[in-house]
């Protein structure tokens, strides 16, 4: 069954060389290949604003940079984010990102004078977070929980009703060898053809 995929490539270093641009890749021509509909976002190449205020969060607009995206986030059935794991968590970037496309009224909406909860707007939709780090993946795991990647996955994307989140780490990866990185890129293919 093909899906409807945005992949979004969350690190801010916009160099070309970087392992999160291949892994990427590697995922978004798979799929392709595989007969799902994907699109690619790479933040690094956007300009767009920090969200300061609740009033700007809450009434303001999307950047005009952002609307694309925005409207890419309306119509993916599956998110992929790959970003570096920077002091234990997702970079700012990214962060950034999806405060100005995961607004009210488009992700969740706050709830109705009586009713308790807030609503989710993006039920049904899944996610899967690959994140490169320098340390063993699992000692992120286990000794530190993955509390930065818990905390997007919680935080944000079940807030807005994207479950399941999947995880994919890869640590290690200044030291890592050329036939390690290329397996990394088998494993990412092997994702994009089953839409995962």
């Amino acid at each position: 069954m093909s899906r409807r995929i945005l992949v979004l490539v969350g690190h801010p270093d916009p160099s070309p060389e970087r392992l999160c641009r291949a892994l990427a890749s590697a995922y978004a021509e798979a799929a392709e290949m595989a007969g799902h509909e994907v699109r690619k976002i790479d933040l690094a190449l956007l300009e767009f604003p920090l969200l300061r205020t609740m009033q700007e969060f809450e009434h303001g607009s999307i950047p005009d940079s952002l609307r694309g995206a925005a409207e890419a986030v309306l119509w993916a059935e599956h998110f992929v984010f790959v970003f570096p794991l920077w002091l234990g968590t997702v970079p700012a970037m990214p962060k950034a990102f999806l405060e100005q496309v995961m607004r009210p009224g488009t992700a969740f909406a706050y709830p109705a004078k009586g009713e308790a909860f807030t609503k989710s707007l993006l039920r049904g939709r899944s996610a899967r977070l690959v994140v490169t780090m320098g340390m063993p993946a699992a000692v992120y795991r286990i000794w530190f929980l993955s509390h930065g990647i818990a905390g997007m996955r919680r935080g944000i994307l079940n807030f807005v009703g994207i479950r399941p989140v999947r995880e994919t780490l890869f640590g290690m990866v200044a030291s890592a060898s050329e036939a390690k990185r290329v397996s990394w890129l088998k494993q990412m293919q092997r994702l994009g053809e089953r839409g995962i």
